[in-house]
Order: structure tokens, then sequence, then C-alpha cells
């Protein structure tokens, strides 16, 4: 071969997995759950493993033993060699390696092989953990994700990523890893604390506000009732957020976010430092609301967002119930820049350099910008606590 010879290799995968809404997963006369286990790769027993998020189990302190009947009676060629185990819920879930790697070598000792199953019941940190492992063991076990969470059935859980928080950066490491199958069992909404039901609203405008004002002008309308935990109202958030990111992820054209665009990080940013900077003490979802009045407020002031539409997706927002303003925004380093800032900075980082920021232009279209004003972010965070200190006052 000649110096300077080169091959040019191209390789095209498909990846096609179901999202299958439905009541009552684990009641054996429901087949959902066994109609997307994938089948023996031989004549034999099919090889499973099963985890469970521990917040699901103290709500719904039966459901290991439901699971297990139910794979008995709808499945009774499968080999159950882990669990169903019980894991910390919430960011606990993600925090670090020494969780995952356990369940990776729990995995490996199972014997499970590249045909084998795992089951993760849970919020979107237990499927991050959980998916995690799996994408790691032989490089990839198959893996079928039960949704217990608002936020995890719209959002994080029919997504194609695994995530872990190390060294205090949300998700530093992960993984481009489809399920095989999603399940979203909307009766675990149910039982969700009030906290956990409005903060997965936030992805709900986060996307209608980029991409949907059909699907904002919804939400704005029925603000009041999905903080009120109308299940109806609820049901179809979930499933309308649902599809508006699974038809991003198919149709945008970098389903593996290879180039610099991140639509769907859209208020992330401030969102992930808040939530390091409180450690985790503010939920995701609670975040992502802060951080998507915080670019709206900044938008508004570039004049891409009109005064009518900041002040409705911001409205919107407190009329589910979720704060807009958190004492962390004031927080100051030495130099007397607000800390906040360092979400732009580590963006930037996990972007390969170059900042590349998604703003809304009007509601449901959006473009990306390479840089933020700091006087803007800092005067848009002065109108958010000044909103907040008058909302305070009329209580």
């Amino acid at each position: 071969m000649t110096a300077g010879a080169k091959l040019t290799q191209r390789i095209g995968v498909a990846f096609e997995y179901p999202v299958v809404f439905t009541r009552g997963v684990f009641d054996p006369a429901n087949p959902a759950l066994a109609g997307v286990l994938p089948p023996p790769a031989a004549p034999g027993r099919r090889r499973l493993a099963a985890y469970v998020d521990d917040g699901v189990l103290r709500h719904h302190p039966g459901l290991a033993g439901h699971l297990r009947a139910y794979l008995a009676a709808r499945a009774p060629d499968v080999d159950l060699r882990v669990g169903p185990a019980a894991i910390p819920g919430g960011e606990r879930a993600k925090d670090g390696l020494e969780g995952v790697g356990r369940i990776a070598a729990e995995l490996l000792r199972a014997g499970l092989c590249r045909h084998s199953c795992v089951i993760a019941v849970g919020g979107g940190a237990v499927l991050d953990a959980v998916g995690f492992a799996a994408s790691i063991v032989h490089r990839g076990l198959r893996l079928v994700r039960v949704a217990t969470t608002v936020l995890s059935q719209n959002d994080s859980g029919v997504g194609v990523k695994t995530a872990l928080n190390v060294g205090g950066v949300k998700n530093a490491l992960g993984t481009f890893a489809p399920p095989f199958a999603v399940v979203n069992d909307v009766e675990f909404l149910r039982t969700l604390p009030d906290r956990d039901w409005r903060a997965g609203a936030a992805e709900a405008f986060k996307v209608a506000a980029i991409k949907d004002a059909a699907f904002f002008r919804f939400l704005c309308d029925r603000a009041e009732a999905i903080r009120d935990r109308d299940q109806a109202a609820m049901e179809a958030l979930v499933r309308r957020c649902a599809r508006l990111h699974l038809d991003h992820i198919r149709a945008g054209g970098d389903p593996f976010e290879s180039g610099a665009a991140r639509p769907l990080d859209f208020g992330h940013w401030a969102a992930h430092e808040l939530e390091s900077m409180s450690r985790y003490r503010i939920r995701h979802g609670e975040a992502v609301a802060a951080g998507i009045a915080l670019d709206a407020t900044y938008a508004w002031r570039r004049r891409w967002l009109s005064g009518a539409e900041r002040d409705a997706l911001c409205g919107g927002l407190r009329r589910c119930g979720l704060p807009l303003w958190y004492d962390e925004f004031d927080r100051r380093d030495r130099s007397g820049r607000r800390r906040i800032v360092q979400g732009l900075d580590k963006f930037r980082e996990h972007l390969g350099g170059e900042l590349c920021i998604t703003l809304p232009r009007g509601i449901g279209r959006r473009f990306e910008v390479h840089e933020m004003d700091l006087r803007g972010i800092d005067a848009a965070l002065d109108r958010l606590r000044r909103e907040e200190m008058s909302v305070k006052s009329k209580r």
C-alpha cells in the first residue's frame, strides 16, 4: 500500500425500539412487558436481571413479588438471575462509579450475556445508572426501561443516553445506548410526591417552547390542573412530550449528538449548575424550570422573545408550582461574578470548546447562539429575583 493511501469506512446502523404506554404493567393480564422482552438467542431459558428504584418500592411494597409473579405467568422461560434488586433512587443512584461498578460486577457474576435482558424500574437517575452498567457489560446488554416518574416517562427514559455524575459535574460520564424497549405505566405517576409530579412538567415546557406552539398553549391553559394533579392532563402532557422527544431523536439528524447543537438542552446549562451547587437538593426538573426562565428572560432582553411570550412561559411554569428563583443564583466567586455562569464554561468544555446554547426565537421556534453576554445574564437574574420577591409579597 502506498504512503498516504486512505480507506474510508461508512457504517449505517438502524435502531428501533418501542415506547409503550400502559396501566398495571405487572398485572399478569397485561401483555405489554412480556411483549417487548427480547426473544432467546437459542432454545432454552432467557437470562434476566431486574433492578428497582427503592423509592418505588416504598410506595409499592409488593412490587418485587408482583414482578416475579408476572414473569412466571407471562414469560415462564425467563431465568431471573438477579433481583428484583433494590437500588437507591434519585441522584444517589448515579453518583460516581461505585454503585454502577457493583451492578456491572453482579451482572457478570450472574452469567448474563449480550442476548440477556436487564429490566430497570424507576426514575431517570435509576434508568441512567442501570443503563450505564448494562451498556458496558459485554459492550451492551439489552435494557428494558420501566419508567415511573413524569420526567423519565416524558424525557430521559425515552431517549438514547445514559449518564453518571462524577466530581460534582452533572452527567460527566455516560454512553449512547438506545434501550431495547420502554414501558411507561401511567399508574406509577399517582404515587409521586408533589415535587416530582410538578418537576417533570418543566421538560414539557422546554420542548414546547422551542418546537410546538400548540402544545405550549395547552400547557399554559392546563397549568393549574397539572399542578393540582389532574391525571388526564398529566397523561396528555407525558405522551405529547415523549412524542416530541422521540421525533427529535429520530428526525433531528444527530441522535448521538456528534455536532454542537443540543436543542433538548434548552435551559440546561444553568440547570445542571444549580443542581451541582445545591448538592442535588434542587430536583432536575425544578432546576430546568429555573434555567428555562433565565434563558427566556435573556432572550426577551435580546428581543428574540416578546414580553408576552416570555411572561406566558414564566407564568405557566409558576402556575405549575415550579419556583423560578433559587438563592444559588446569587452566589458569587471571589471576583464578584455569579457562580452560576460556570455552567457556561462546563457546557463549552462538554461541546469541545465552542459554546452552543439553544434559545427560543418566538414560541415554538429555536436557534443557537455561540456566546452569551454576562451582563445580560446578570440583568435577567436580577429580573427573576425581583419577580420572585413580588410573588412572595402577594402570598
